[in-house]
């Protein structure tokens, strides 16, 4: 079939797109999440299928590269972009978690720790100062291992679960001020966008210490009351770093526009629906209810934001298709 050679028009366009185009399955599932947590589960599964086959499009990529292209694979994986192999992949088992899919949630919860050490490797080895918002993706990847298992932890009552989450959201926190320090702040009002990770990392981070607040119980007594002081004290504080990030990177984005379609947008919906999950997800751990109208407002924002990307991003393959194709 010419649409599936190797040659094709098709094919050269998706082999030039990086690594962080895995961001556009966090975008989506996350996305998904969104969706269930407010109710509207039609198309919350909508959303969960667009972002299954996306993973698996790029799971498939990724395996052959590994298998046939080595050198261009350990390339590509030592870019901070890499580690949306495992962001993705963690977003994807935690939506399926909330289905009542453990077991899958926990071959993607196990996929995702094998691939973590390996790429987090491969990923700080070239770390420099100056670097553009992907380094945040190094927190990202630490704190969806955290959110995946503090999800299964709840679904599961395993206090093991637990604690390895509990790690993992603090290890993440040490990793946000490593990237900071290495961080350009001049992408805040020149990257083509994702210097918006900057936010989306204290986001899913603020989803983790929910998740944390969320999988205690009377069965497990997973903290005592000092402990869920200290978490809820942080997690909220995280939200609010959060909220000001996204309002400081929605300014950026008013004075400098950058409307031209690049495939690291897809960065930018990420943390625009990490955002909204993790207030609407606080708002229920921490029982602070006023939070939940701004974390729906917030959701419907980063909807727009995904259709407008994902338009641009259909638009982007025509047009390489058509200046690829054979005259």
């Amino acid at each position: 079939m010419p649409g599936t050679s190797p040659h094709s028009p098709l094919r050269a366009w998706w082999k030039r797109h990086p690594p962080a185009a895995g961001a556009a399955v966090m975008a989506t599932c996350i996305v998904s999440v969104g969706f269930r947590l407010t109710g509207h589960e039609t198309l919350s599964r909508i959303a969960l299928v667009l972002g299954c086959v996306a993973w698996l499009a790029l799971a498939a990529e990724f395996a052959v590269r590994l298998l046939r292209e080595r050198a261009g694979w350990a390339a590509d994986a030592g870019t901070p972009g890499g580690l949306t192999a495992v962001a993705a992949t963690t977003v994807l088992g935690t939506r399926f978690s909330a289905l009542g899919r453990q077991t899958l949630a926990e071959a993607l919860l196990a996929l995702s720790a094998l691939l973590w050490p390996v790429l987090t490797v491969l990923v700080v080895r070239h770390w420099k100062r100056k670097m553009p918002g992907g380094v945040f993706l190094c927190c990202v990847a630490a704190q969806g291992l955290a959110v995946l298992c503090a999800t299964l932890a709840a679904a599961e009552s395993a206090a093991w679960l637990a604690h390895t989450a509990l790690v993992l959201f603090w290890l993440g926190l040490v990793l946000y001020g490593v990237a900071l320090y290495l961080f350009d702040p001049r992408q805040v009002l020149e990257g083509p966008g994702d210097q918006w990770i900057a936010g989306g990392a204290l986001a899913i981070s603020a989803l983790a210490g929910s998740g944390l607040l969320a999988a205690d119980s009377a069965r497990l007594y997973l903290w005592n009351d000092d402990d869920h002081g200290v978490l809820r004290a942080v997690t909220l504080a995280l939200l609010v770093l959060a909220l000001a990030s996204y309002a400081v990177l929605l300014v950026a984005e008013c004075v400098r526009p950058r409307p031209r379609y690049d495939v690291r947008r897809w960065a930018t919906v990420f943390p625009m629906g990490m955002t909204a999950v993790a207030t609407l997800s606080v708002s229920a751990a921490a029982d602070v209810p006023w939070l939940r109208t701004p974390g729906e407002v917030l959701l419907w924002i980063a909807v727009a934001a995904w259709l407008a990307v994902a338009a641009g991003a259909v638009g982007s393959a025509l047009a390489a298709v058509r200046s690829t194709a054979p005259r």
